[in-house]
């Protein structure tokens, strides 16, 4: 199971840097990773759901874990709507910032300079906003079953609540996709699956429930 979820994390990001290349739009490569870092808490549902099974002493199956969208679809699915409208909006606005570098230019680091310390500034606003929208949202639902604002409203209240440990998750996740990156994608074989355990114990232990936890 862990390695057909580091496998899937490791296509999807090879084959948006191939359609980058292939559109030659290099300036998006950056907000292409914030994509990818988007879109990574919907996929790693099915690695939650296998340590969901491991704590409730089940053995995992691939089968039960793809099922995973299936407990909350609705909200589920949703989320996963709102991920994408977040994506394209911010798409558009790294076209924007691409549309703003002069054409005449030559491509040198210290023409480009400029252009990529918008385009990282930009983005540091985006995914630490991203971060509280997405940090807890998408095991909320899987294991309380409640609608989308009530996930994404108490994700972004636990990462308030520890906002020192949760700025270092994130720097921890980015050093990982990037590391991913530089090696190909194949760290991501072992990396993301490791960071989905990793998010489903730290919403176990940043979210504190009124009722006791029964697990289904």
């Amino acid at each position: 199971l862990t390695l057909f979820y580091g496998i899937l994390f490791a296509v999807i990001p090879w084959f948006i840097m191939y359609l980058v290349e292939m559109t030659g739009w290099h300036l998006v490569i950056l907000p292409a990773i914030v994509c990818f870092m988007l879109v990574g808490p919907f996929l790693a549902a099915g690695l939650y759901d296998v340590s969901w099974e491991m704590e409730k002493g089940h053995k995992p199956t691939l089968r039960h874990s793809l099922r995973a969208m299936r407990r909350n679809a609705f909200n589920e699915w949703g989320f996963a709507i709102l991920l994408i409208v977040m994506m394209i909006f911010w798409l558009r606005v790294s076209s924007l910032i691409h549309a703003l570098y002069p054409p005449y230019i030559e491509n040198d680091l210290e023409n480009l300079l400029p252009f990529l310390a918008l385009g990282t500034i930009v983005g540091a606003g985006f995914t630490l906003a991203m971060l509280f929208i997405t940090a807890f949202t998408q095991p909320i639902l899987m294991e309380r079953k409640v609608d989308l604002a009530t996930a994404v409203l108490t994700s972004v209240n636990a990462v308030w609540l520890n906002k020192v440990p949760m700025l270092i998750w994130g720097a921890i996740i980015f050093t990982t996709v990037a590391i991913g990156y530089i090696t190909g994608f194949i760290g991501f074989i072992v990396l993301m699956p490791i960071i989905g355990y990793a998010s489903w114990h730290a919403y176990i232990d940043s979210i504190e429930t009124k009722r006791e936890r029964k697990y289904e």
